[in-house]
């Protein structure tokens, strides 16, 4: 049961917490409360926030655009109403046993907005048009500031909330940043 991650900014009004079910996983009714293990639920629309580090969060935008990787950052079953998405490469994980797979975030959903990774070509058309002489030092020194640049701007622009597609329904969640 794999999902895409979407964006998606809450006006901090709580709304991506309307889920009527309680924390714990035993207050969940339906479908959602067969549980995958005795501590938590086989579906993941009981999954009302989710909890991931910033440096996780850019870490996998980064190694996405600079290495061409499926950095994703994964949820893994059994679901409750608050979990962990850590830092994954998809697809390095091999077959899983049973009927629950991990929940798959894109790391662009936790966006607010798209920011382009700097490419270095792009850094070098800046310094070439610039009054500064091109040289390969201020090249490589200009490049680390923008990606720096963007490092920073990404930590500024995290989403408040991302959807996740869920067997084709939308399934918005909150998020909580770490460190």
């Amino acid at each position: 049961m794999g999902a895409d991650g979407e964006r998606s900014r809450s006006g901090g009004d709580g709304a991506a917490e309307s889920d009527a079910s309680g924390d714990s996983p035993g207050d969940v009714s339906g479908d959602a409360s067969e549980s995958a293990d005795a501590g938590g639920s086989a579906d993941p629309r009981v999954v009302r926030s989710l909890a991931v580090t910033t440096d996780d969060v850019v870490t996998a935008l980064e190694a996405n655009e600079r290495r061409g990787t499926d950095a994703v950052l994964r949820v893994t079953p059994p679901f409750a109403g608050r979990m962990r998405a850590r830092l994954h490469v998809e697809g390095g994980e091999g077959e899983y046993d049973g009927e629950v797979t991990p929940l798959h975030v894109g790391p662009e959903a936790f966006l607010a907005e798209d920011l382009p990774y700097p490419t270095v070509d792009r850094t070098g058309d800046e310094l070439r048009a610039s009054e500064e002489a091109y040289t390969r030092e201020r090249h490589r020194a200009r490049h680390a500031e923008a990606v720096e640049r963007w490092r920073a701007s990404v930590r500024d622009s995290l989403a408040d909330a991302v959807t996740i597609s869920l067997d084709g329904e939308p399934h918005t969640v909150e998020v909580r940043y770490l460190g």
